[in-house]
């Protein structure tokens, strides 16, 4: 049985259109083009931050990040970037007994922001920075699963992305729900990997209630 869900953050719960049109304006490029090399990169199945390094080289985003920070222009998010289905499919999950966690590659600064957020949605928030292990990497799932209190198979972990959540997550002995939104879902989602290796493929979070109680009816 599914007993514990687990969301990723950019593009799963918050839209990251603000983000990284700030990260254009940083770099004194259209936004129209950045948007542009960050969905060809992405096409390529390269590391989404080489898009920065295709405008300025030798690009050090950690760097960046403090320099923004420096001059009042720190990377930021809120109500307004969460997905409109957020909220309620929280609010049903929560309703329906399930242990609900938040775990993403972010950084301290986001992890801040995001318990916030969430204050009284979730029961545990754990970013990269915080764990010392990003996605893809194995760690970062073994830690999920330490977390959630429960065993892998019984961890739902939801994202936008195969290649940094559905395949790691299912590697770990996870199920896993992939949610058809943002540049990475949006290219590959008609890939033979995307297809067939996610327990759920959901266009809104909103879907996950009921899928998550079909399927631990019928292993009852």
């Amino acid at each position: 049985m599914i007993r514990a869900v687990v969301f990723d953050v950019g593009e799963c719960l918050v839209d990251e259109t603000t983000e990284y049109g700030t990260w254009a304006d940083w770099l004194g490029v259209p936004r129209h083009t950045f948007h542009a090399m960050f969905g060809a990169v992405i096409a390529q199945g390269r590391d989404y931050r080489e898009t920065f390094e295709e405008f300025r080289p030798g690009f050090d985003l950690y760097e960046e990040r403090e320099k923004r920070t420096a001059a009042g222009k720190p990377e930021t998010f809120g109500e307004a970037d969460l997905y409109p289905d957020v909220r309620d499919a929280l609010a049903a999950l929560r309703a329906d007994g399930l242990w609900l966690g938040i775990a993403g590659n972010q950084t301290i600064r986001a992890g801040r922001i995001l318990r916030e957020l969430f204050t009284n949605d979730v029961d545990l928030i754990g970013t990269s920075d915080d764990w010392g292990a990003s996605k893809p990497d194995p760690a970062f799932f073994h830690r999920v699963a330490e977390v959630a209190s429960a065993q892998p198979d019984e961890i739902l972990y939801v994202g936008d992305r195969v290649d940094n959540d559905i395949r790691p997550a299912v590697a770990a002995g996870m199920r896993t729900a992939l949610v058809h939104r943002g540049p990475w879902a949006t290219i590959q989602w008609r890939t033979e990997e995307a297809e067939k290796l996610p327990s759920f493929r959901v266009e809104s979070l909103l879907e996950l209630s009921g899928l998550i109680a079909n399927f631990n009816g019928s292993v009852r």
